[in-house]
Formats: C-alpha cells, structure tokens, sequence
C-alpha cells in the first residue's frame, strides 16, 4: 500500500471532474441557507453523514472486489433524484479517464467495457484505489474528504468566503469524516447488502432545481 498514492487520489487537483460540482451548495446559497462558514459547517456536516456515509460504503465495496455490476444498481436505488444520478455517471466517466491514466489495469478497463455510459463515481474511485494498491478504508477516506471539501470550496467560490475560515471548517469536521469512513467500511465487509442507504431528501429536491437553471456556476 503507498500513501502517496492515496494522497495522489484524494488531491483536489486529481482530474477527475469535481471542481465543476459544488455538492449542492449552489442551490442552498442561493436559497440563503448557506451564508457563512457557520452555516457551511453544518451543511457540510449534513452532507457527510447522508450521502457522504453512502458514498463511502459504495467505494470500500468495490475496493474490496465485490461485483460492480451489484454495486451500479445498489448505486442508483440510493440515488433517487435522476440529476444526481446522471452528475454521479458524469464524474464516473471522468474519473475513470484519469483513473486508468494513473494506474492502467484490467480491473479497471473491465469496469470501463462494463459500464460504457459510466458508472457511479465512487464504484470507479473503489476499483481506482484497488488498482493503485490501497485499501477499502483509504478509498472511505477519499470519499468523505471530497463530499465536504468539493462544497467548502464551492462556498469560498460563491461567497468570496475566508478560505481559511472554510479549510477550518474541513479540520474541525475531521474526527467526524474518519468516524463515518471506518462505518462505511465496516458496512462494506458485510456485503453489498448492509451497504448504507442514508438520504438528504432535500439535496435531492435542490438538485432537481438547480438541473433547470438556465445559468448556472456549477453542473450539480
């Protein structure tokens, strides 16, 4: 296993497509429920136990091999608005580009022959982490960081918020991220069934919105 390879997949700067999505924030600033860092802490803190859990259970399992044919349906049955789907496929895509650039692999380019259309990101994030060598919890960890560090970015983009105030917003919320990353991955060495199901309805609701704007910083 290479830390630095975990570093490498969980950078920010990984071309993988998430500096386009803000998570939601954009809708929920625009609504005015996200107007400081106050605010973005428990947006973020939101986001990280619902699908920020789901997410992260979805890539342990295909770190860990099971099928991701089983894990694309298990995928979209937690993934009710269809905005949010197609947005998961789209970055899937896109790091599925970067992903098999990085650690070129049968594992991923049978992922890729499967799923031409694209899969769920974090189901080729998995099999990305499988391919460099790491861990069904490494792959957690990258999930939970970028479902809360993808929205305080977007915040500092949309606000002009403090950056400093938003990367302290990411420290207080660590203890948090590696809590929710070790149950995701506990739930994933289960099998795909006990795999986590937690909603936010309301992101769903905005997501649906914000797919109708006609100008738009953000693709979801």
């Amino acid at each position: 296993m290479s830390r630095a390879a975990l570093l490498v997949l969980a950078d920010g700067r990984f071309p993988a497509g998430g500096h386009a999505h803000s998570g939601g924030v954009e809708p929920a600033v625009r609504e005015g429920r996200i107007r400081d860092a106050q605010d973005l802490e428990h947006f973020c803190r939101g986001r990280l136990h619902t699908t920020g859990l789901t997410s992260a259970a979805l890539a342990a399992a295909a770190a860990l091999g099971h099928d991701p044919a089983e894990l694309d349906h298990a995928a979209d049955a937690r993934t009710p608005s269809p905005a949010l789907r197609a947005a998961a496929r789209k970055l899937g895509r896109q790091m599925m580009r970067a992903a098999r650039a990085a650690w070129p692999g049968p594992e991923l380019d049978a992922l890729a022959a499967a799923f031409p259309r694209g899969t769920h990101q974090p189901i080729v994030l998995g099999t990305a982490a499988r391919a460099a060598g790491l861990g069904a919890d490494d792959a957690a960890h990258c999930v939970v960081y970028e479902t809360v560090s993808g929205p305080a970015t977007a915040a500092v983009r949309l606000l002009s918020l403090d950056p400093f105030q938003a990367t302290a917003v990411l420290a207080r919320l660590a203890p948090e991220m590696d809590a929710v990353a070790e149950r995701a991955t506990g739930a994933a060495r289960e099998g795909v069934d006990a795999l986590p199901a937690a909603s936010a309805p309301l992101l769903d609701i905005t997501a649906e919105q914000h797919a109708t704007w006609p100008v738009r910083l953000f693709a979801s």
